[in-house]
């Protein structure tokens, strides 16, 4: 009962095709290829933008008191 036979894809594909049309598929999946080659380029382009991680060094502040009071 859980499993779906061929006869169940097909039925699927079907009324695909008649939702979205025979020329709307392929559109549609190029615009998505476009959307993750856009994506992946401006994860590369952030990655090379970033500057390096600073490094935090210790500094000892020397404080001399005021003997004049």
């Amino acid at each position: 009962m859980g499993s779906l036979s061929i006869w169940h894809w097909l039925i699927v594909l079907a009324i695909a095709l008649l939702l979205f049309g025979r020329g709307k598929i392929p559109e549609l999946m190029g615009d998505v290829a476009k959307g993750i080659k856009s994506f992946k380029k401006g994860m590369n382009d952030d990655e090379e933008t970033t500057p390096p991680a600073q490094t935090t060094t210790s500094r000892t502040v020397e404080h001399k008191a005021d003997e004049s009071k």
